[in-house]
């Protein structure tokens, strides 16, 4: 199937023809017709970098109606970057479609400009949660006309906790609109925004739940946690034209990685939450435009990046869960084109690899780091591409050639070749003098993965209780003082759900911390998995509030503390 089969009118075949767009992708595919035909409402599951915006921005586009210059549609998204990126993308669209207005409005940037923009008239408003909000204060947006409304990256947005300024920002708009939500995962607070908000929609996912591009290469290496920074820096002069993205746990480890790159020469810096929206601002048009090489970021700062081009994605810490995980590996292989994803991995997080495994539905391959020679090898084959590429043509070139083959006319073309290669390789012998093997043997006895001894848990508490993988990890650590680290591979389901200690001492720490605790009103059941399947069927359905003893967490409407609820309030705290 091709675009032109999907419905379009010819202005928008047109424009995105022009953009070489010619087969859509599955979620375009299911979506942009339906959209068009029907007045409903919508919910599409797909993963980031799947082309969403096209699969929502062409519909939208078909249905309105430039001769009345009022607000049409409304595009709400978790960040300044994809509500950038999204406005682009409609204009291009749109090119066609002579008078027809997007604005942007976002926080960080000045609001009397947007102000100015919104009077003289906009077709489409692509918005950021929380200036939407400013400017219906400033009562200068009227919503009234609006008869779309978007939820782009709907989970980012309620992580992000936006829950609260979404409710207020749906209540004005008319009731009779449509509502199209896009989101990678279906959480709780998403359920429940199509159940308050949405009528009878229409429902599309695509993909399987955690599933990756099927065009990104996941790998892993085996290293020791000090040696992670020295085998980063040889893995990216291994691929010479490497544009990628390094994850760090920290804002501290995104900014130390980062400051120790640029200090070895590399085109690096960092995105954390410490920057200020002018400072990140100037990050990101530095990467966009490929100025730098490499950018280190946080999960948090990194939410709503769309960069085009991401070769390689880098995990110097892995995340707590899969999601994650998956969500930062597709920022490479985007518009079809593919890319790799290498976990540095230590004894403790390799240990993870097979479950991950197992939820992604896709091999994680081990390798090693390359040796200084086959890094040096690689550089200069890429050094030698570089010249027979490089054009000849130049005017200057043509001018100095007569005077550099006479200074020259005594050197073998040989020995000229020589010497360009020992110029290019003067300051990768600097960094390369030792062969330094940083792989670790998997069959090592100290970390075999025929040894592991972690522990799978069973808790009996899943989405109907609220409940993520994110808030389960903060449960767990609130009330254990372990690190987060400590428990991974959470895989929650409707009723309960299962998690992973590093070690069974752990485990049975955990389960003594959250004896006697109720969430919710729900008696907490935790066990280790598989000891006594009739208990946990037996504890599906416990919702009562227990006898008066131990520990309750509620959903911020009493006593306790509030773990699943005022979302808001609670993630902005972390």
């Amino acid at each position: 199937m091709e675009f032109k089969d999907l419905g379009m009118n010819a202005s928008l075949l047109d424009a995105i023809s022009s953009l070489g767009f010619i087969k859509p992708t599955e979620i375009q595919e299911k979506a942009i017709p339906v959209l068009i035909e029907k007045k409903t409402d919508f919910i599409g599951l797909a993963q980031t970098g799947t082309g969403k915006t096209a699969a929502f921005g062409l519909p939208l586009l078909e249905r309105i109606d430039v001769a009345n210059i009022k607000p049409q549609g409304l595009i709400i998204c978790p960040t300044r970057e994809l509500c950038l990126q999204i406005t682009t993308e409609l204009e291009k669209y749109a090119k066609n479609m002579r008078g027809l207005r997007v604005v942007a409005v976002y926080g960080g940037a000045d609001i009397q400009r947007q102000m100015r923009s919104l009077q003289k008239g906009a077709h489409i408003v692509v918005a950021t949660p929380g200036r939407i909000i400013d400017h219906l204060q400033r009562k200068t947006i009227n919503l009234n006309n609006v008869s779309i409304v978007v939820l782009d990256e709907a989970d980012e947005m309620l992580k992000m906790g936006f829950q609260e300024d979404i409710d207020k920002i749906l209540n004005h708009v008319p009731a009779e609109r449509n509502t199209w939500l896009f989101s990678a995962t279906m959480l709780p607070e998403v359920a429940n925004i199509a159940k308050n908000y949405m009528k009878d929609p229409l429902r599309v996912t695509v993909g399987t739940k955690n599933s990756g591009a099927r065009n990104i290469e996941h790998q892993y290496c085996l290293l020791k946690e000090r040696d992670k920074y020295m085998a980063l820096r040889t893995l990216i002069d291994a691929f010479p034209e490497m544009f990628g993205i390094v994850f760090c746990r920290t804002r501290r480890d995104a900014k130390e990685v980062a400051s120790d790159l640029l200090r070895d020469g590399y085109d690096a810096d960092a995105l954390h939450g410490d920057l200020s929206q002018g400072q990140r601002d100037v990050v990101m048009n530095k990467f966009r435009d490929k100025h730098l090489q490499v950018l280190v970021a946080t999960d948090v700062a990194a939410r709503g990046i769309d960069v085009s081009d991401v070769t390689h994605v880098f995990h110097y810490h892995l995340p707590d869960d899969i999601e994650m995980y998956t969500h930062r590996s597709g920022r490479t292989a985007r518009a079809g084109k593919s890319g790799m994803s290498i976990i540095l991995a230590n004894m403790k997080e390799a240990r993870r690899i097979r479950y991950m495994e197992t939820s992604l539905g896709a091999k994680i391959e081990l390798i090693k780091v390359p040796s200084s020679q086959e890094v040096r090898r690689r550089k200069l084959a890429h050094f030698v591409e570089q010249i027979k590429e490089t054009p000849q043509d130049s005017e200057f070139v043509q001018l100095v050639l007569p005077e550099v083959m006479e200074s020259l006319a005594n050197v073998s073309k040989e020995d000229v070749v020589k010497r360009l290669l020992a110029l290019e390789c003067e300051q990768l012998l600097g960094r390369y003098k030792k062969d330094v093997d940083f792989n670790i043997d998997p069959s090592d006895s100290r970390g075999s993965f025929s040894n592991r001894n972690e522990a799978r848990l069973f808790i009996n508490l899943g989405t109907m209780d609220g409940l993520d993988s994110e808030l389960l990890t903060t449960l767990v650590v609130n009330e254990t003082g372990l690190t987060r680290s400590s428990v991974f591979d959470l895989n929650v389901k409707d009723k309960f759900s299962f998690f992973n200690a590093t070690d069974v001492p752990v485990a049975q720490q955990i389960v003594k911390a959250l004896l006697d605790t109720q969430f919710n009103g729900r008696r907490v059941r935790i066990e280790l998995a598989g000891s006594s399947p009739e208990k946990r069927n037996s504890g599906y359905g416990d919702r009562r509030g227990g006898n008066g003893g131990g520990r309750e967490y509620r959903g911020g409407n009493g006593g306790g503390r509030s773990y699943n609820g005022g979302g808001r309030d609670f993630r902005r705290q972390r």
